[in-house]
């Protein structure tokens, strides 16, 4: 945290791999930090390797990353202060200067085709309409008073005993919005 002028201002580094290791998907620390107020830029924006499960200080090149960002920054009103840093390093057999310099452009570029591709897919709507169906039965009666905050784990669990058996799930739909991403890319 660092204030000044009597300004507080808040730089919260997030990247799948940290948020990995709390538990949380990059998305899900997105959208708590700027509930909270707390948003500022992507101070740590690298990749890691998905067989290793942590961050291997990466430039970031894969797209569907990049667009997941985007599409939830965006989400949330775009950046108000900072953007996209690199906390990343070059690999192995690159080590020449120009290796850094092809690495921040490649970066660069993910983030800006990531954002092209999030911005396409908010002004298709379909994306948006599916989660707000998936997720409809938060807009009114208990689940809005969850999403509010305002039940308890007792009232919840008093509640189902009173309710009786839980209705029957539906799919996710997860190969449709796979598909439906893949349109974009």
């Amino acid at each position: 945290m660092l204030a000044a002028s009597g300004v507080v201002a808040i730089v919260i580094g997030l990247v799948r791999w940290r948020a990995r290791g709390i538990g949380a998907a990059a998305e899900q620390m997105y959208r708590r930090t700027t509930k909270l107020g707390f948003r500022g830029g992507i101070g740590d924006a690298n990749r890691g390797d998905e067989q290793l499960g942590w961050d291997t200080d990466q430039f970031p090149t894969d797209i569907y990353l990049t667009t997941q960002c985007m599409l939830s920054i965006m989400k949330m009103g775009g950046f108000k202060t900072g953007g996209v840093n690199f906390d990343a390093k070059v690999r192995r057999e690159s080590f020449e200067p120009v290796d850094l310099f092809y690495a921040h452009i490649g970066g660069m570029d993910a983030f800006a085709r990531g954002l092209k591709i999030a911005s396409a897919i908010r002004k298709d709507g379909r994306l948006a309409d599916f989660v707000k169906e998936r997720y409809s039965s938060y807009d009114s009666g208990v689940g809005a008073k969850i999403e509010a905050g305002k039940m308890s784990f007792k009232e919840l669990e008093a509640y189902m005993l009173k309710k009786g058996e839980a209705e029957a799930n539906t799919s996710g739909r997860q190969e449709f919005l796979e598909n439906l991403i893949n349109e974009f890319i």
